[in-house]
């Protein structure tokens, strides 16, 4: 039986190639996102800096707005609404709609208030960041926390229709963590032999290796360290449930593993990188002073160098000269390339650039977002399916399992995911909403809306559309029945009290004029 150390070992020799041209990537932008797969000292690597820093400007800028785009913070990705074939086959009233609408928007916000309260946005920032530079990024959600595990920590393979198949990872954990789960042949072994065969101490760390594999509608995983599999480490989860989520940026056909963005102006990159370099050490070659003494001179170079600012030494001007770099031009070339190079970079990596001035206004810097950000809409597509999909669905199986949240039926209700530019979750609705009452207005009349348009169920529609929870807020129907029929019993009162206080008058009037004079 293959282990998962040599299926780990097999399936490794697939990914290098991946792997060098990744760590190519993050010498010319980020070094530390990605090191080699041997590299596993606990003492800091000193990493050579880019002579530029576009790059690393580059994979932090378009990260963030992956992320922010993916999972924006005061707004939701998702929403959750009822199945179209499922109204029609169940004839569902629509009063029955709008109540269900509510309360989705009540785990909508539910869900957004547990996604807040964890730690998962800095792990997805982290993974975009591996996805921008690396092109891949391997994701292990468990019940209270989200992991990231980065190219050289994971191999994985694939189908023809790029489903994952397979999966191992590699980790690091110390010792006395793995003893308890190894069988009894394997404890009398860890404290005598090393992973590489020779005799190590208690107190260092082992390769554990976790094999994923799919098995039919399910995913399959154990644990496994020096050759023996650990106790109780087997788990398994539905494929609509799985906590292993293999992220790729972009992809080529038949390839297990993705394509950075970095890899793709990899040219760029390095000519920035060395003309980068040769413009600063060309600039430091150039401001250095170098002074030359003729020979048969008289003045010696000891008393030059020594000479203090402003003294007066013996000697021919003629006979002393400084040497300097003519290189002006070429400095001015290299400049403008740079300048050029820098500025593909930033379309690439979607850098704004606002223009400084005192005539930008808010709403052209908001349309240069909205712009830029609409370029990103392409590459949200494969992270829809591969990401948001997976992690909305193992989230929201763990809150109903906490019973965080109702038990919501799959045949009737689908979660949409909303990314990009308009991942303002139901937010879209309430637009549509205002759009189509602008246009009854103007189409046909302001009084249409009040001879066609039921207020209640609109007023009940934007409250959901925007997540607010209109219980206790928007009076019900019954409610405005009360209000008018008081409104009606008070208008009779005072008309009643107005009637006996004319009539209160006129017998006023009345006594008065029989009183004798």
């Amino acid at each position: 039986m293959e282990t998962a150390k040599g299926r780990y070992d097999y399936l490794r020799s697939f990914r290098d190639q991946y792997l060098e041209t990744a760590i190519e990537a993050a010498r010319l932008t980020i070094p530390y996102i990605i090191r080699q797969d041997d590299e596993d000292s606990k003492t800091r690597t000193n990493l050579k800096t880019p002579w530029q820093a576009s790059g690393a400007r580059g994979v932090s800028a378009l990260a963030a707005k992956l992320m922010l785009a993916l999972m924006p913070p005061q707004t939701s990705f998702f929403k959750l609404q009822l199945d179209e074939a499922q109204l029609i086959k169940n004839d569902i009233d629509p009063q029955v709609k709008s109540d269900l609408d509510l309360s989705f928007s009540k785990i909508e916000r539910t869900i957004n208030e547990m996604i807040s309260a964890s730690d998962d946005r800095v792990v997805v920032h982290q993974a975009m960041k591996h996805l921008v530079v690396t092109g891949n990024a391997l994701l292990f959600m468990d019940k209270d926390q989200l992991k990231v595990y980065p190219l050289n920590r994971y191999v994985v393979d694939r189908d023809g229709d790029g489903n994952v198949i397979e999966i191992v990872t590699r980790e690091r954990i110390h010792r006395s963590l793995v003893e308890p789960k190894l069988p009894a042949e394997a404890k009398r072994k860890v404290n005598r032999v090393g992973d590489d065969g020779e005799t190590s101490s208690y107190n260092d760390d082992i390769d554990v290796y976790t094999h994923v594999k799919r098995d039919n509608n399910r995913m399959i995983w154990y644990q496994e360290s020096l050759g023996y599999r650990l106790e109780k480490s087997f788990s398994k989860a539905p494929l609509d449930n799985n906590p292993w989520i293999a992220l790729r940026f972009n992809t080529v056909d038949q390839e297990p593993y993705g394509r950075g963005r970095v890899e793709e102006y990899m040219g760029d990159l390095k000519s920035l990188e060395a003309l980068t370099q040769a413009i600063v050490e060309g600039s430091a070659a150039a401001a250095k002073v170098v002074f030359v003494v003729s020979p048969s001179s008289t003045t010696k170079p000891q008393t030059l160098a020594q000479a203090g600012n402003g003294a007066i030494v013996q000697g021919r001007p003629d006979d002393i000269g400084v040497v300097q770099v003519g290189k002006t031009a070429d400095f001015q070339t290299a400049q403008a390339m740079i300048q050029s190079l820098e500025s593909r970079i930033s379309d690439a990596f979607l850098i704004l650039n606002v223009r400084n001035s005192e005539r930008t206004t808010a709403e052209e810097v908001r349309m240069t977002q909205q712009e830029l950000e609409s370029q990103l809409g392409g590459l949200f597509s494969l992270l829809t399916v591969e990401f948001l999909v997976p992690y909305l669905n193992r989230k929201m199986n763990t809150l109903q399992r906490t019973q965080e949240i109702p038990r919501i039926p799959k045949d009737l209700v689908k979660p949409t995911i909303v990314a990009g530019i308009n991942a303002i979750g139901r937010g879209q609705d309430s637009d549509a909403l205002t759009q189509f009452m602008t246009t009854i207005a103007q189409t046909i009349g302001p009084e249409a809306i009040m001879q066609y348009i039921n207020s209640d169920e609109l007023i009940k529609r934007y409250a959901a559309a925007q997540g607010i929870d209109y219980l206790n807020l928007v009076k019900t129907q019954e409610q405005l029945s009360q209000e008018s029929e008081q409104q009606q019993m008070n208008a009779m009162d005072m008309e009643l009290a107005k009637q006996a206080s004319s009539f209160a008058s006129v017998d006023q009037q009345a006594a008065a004029a029989q009183t004798p004079q």
